[in-house]
């Protein structure tokens, strides 16, 4: 069973896609072999950079979340993957 983590960065004028890189390899260390993890850069200047978890948005920098750090709101995402797997 996998679960569905989609993120949406943007990727054009000073791509977010280093920081989406980033996130993917650290959610696929935390939850080996339990994610589907998908990626989609934009076409345009957005400054988006969504966390949606079996098509729930749980993080949006567009929404003022910030970018995505490794602190609490890597925690916050951890969680809510935790919640979705049941665990």
């Amino acid at each position: 069973i996998f679960l569905a983590v989609q993120i949406l960065f943007n990727h054009s004028f000073r791509s977010y896609k280093p920081k989406y890189l980033l996130l993917k390899k650290k959610l696929e260390e935390e939850f080996p072999s339990l994610l589907n993890i998908n990626g989609e850069g934009t076409q345009e200047v957005t400054g988006f950079f969504e966390v949606m978890i079996a098509g729930k948005l749980v993080h949006s920098k567009k929404a003022g979340h910030g970018f995505m750090d490794f602190s609490d709101k890597y925690l916050h995402i951890v969680a809510e993957i935790k919640a979705a797997l049941g665990k």
